[in-house]
């Protein structure tokens, strides 16, 4: 019910913004040294990428090493602890699902101003629901979420350069191939073995 809310929501208040054009987000262009305009822009590299680098370190490091990690995760993994200890769980989990909100935010304007660049509805192509995928596929752990987000996007780019060097058979299957890999990971992480494994003790799932 959420996500057809906000899908509607989000045509309701994009819809002026269809028709424009917004200035795309500026990219580090590191292929500068090739004479390939292919290998040019395959090197294009946004500064988000960069930050959403940065972060994965930050938040591993956070989570393990600092007081507000430790209210963090003792509020996911049990509430009756955390009480114990006198930590206000419903504010903690508005703070850190205000905070996840907000980095999803930005994940959602890289698509607008960078990739493809402009605004249509259902923009996304149900890359949220990849988005669950790689949590669950990581463990919670931000360093593997990053390197799990780094395979769902060579997935993605697979059908695109495939094209580009002149090899259509098979395009739409390629193009695919990150939906096809989100379905395999759930699939495969409903086992309860599988998926215990690092999940929050307070999320459903576990109980």
């Amino acid at each position: 019910a959420m996500m057809l809310f906000g899908t509607g929501l989000a045509f309701f208040f994009g819809k002026a913004y269809i028709q424009p054009s917004a200035p795309r987000l500026p990219a580090l262009s590191l292929g500068g040294w090739s004479d390939h305009p292919g290998i040019r822009q395959a090197l294009e590299i946004n500064p988000l990428f960069l930050l959403g680098v940065g972060l994965a370190v930050l938040l591993w490091w956070a989570l393990k090493n600092t007081r507000y990690g430790l209210v963090l995760r003792t509020t996911g993994d049990s509430a009756p602890a955390a009480l114990a200890l006198g930590i206000n769980v419903n504010q903690v989990r508005l703070l850190a699902t205000t905070a996840g909100g907000f980095l999803a935010g930005i994940g959602g304007s890289f698509l607008s101003l960078y990739y493809p660049g402009s605004w249509t509805e259902g923009l996304s192509s149900g890359q949220g629901l990849m988005a669950v995928a790689i949590v669950i596929f990581a463990r919670w752990n931000p360093i593997y979420c990053f390197w799990a987000a780094l395979l769902f996007g060579a997935a993605g780019a697979l059908g695109p350069a495939l094209q580009s060097i002149g090899i259509s058979r098979g395009y739409h299957f390629f193009n695919a191939a990150p939906y096809i890999l989100t379905l395999l990971i759930m699939i495969v992480s409903t086992s309860p073995k599988r998926s215990l494994k690092g999940a929050p003790g307070e999320l459903s799932i576990t109980k």
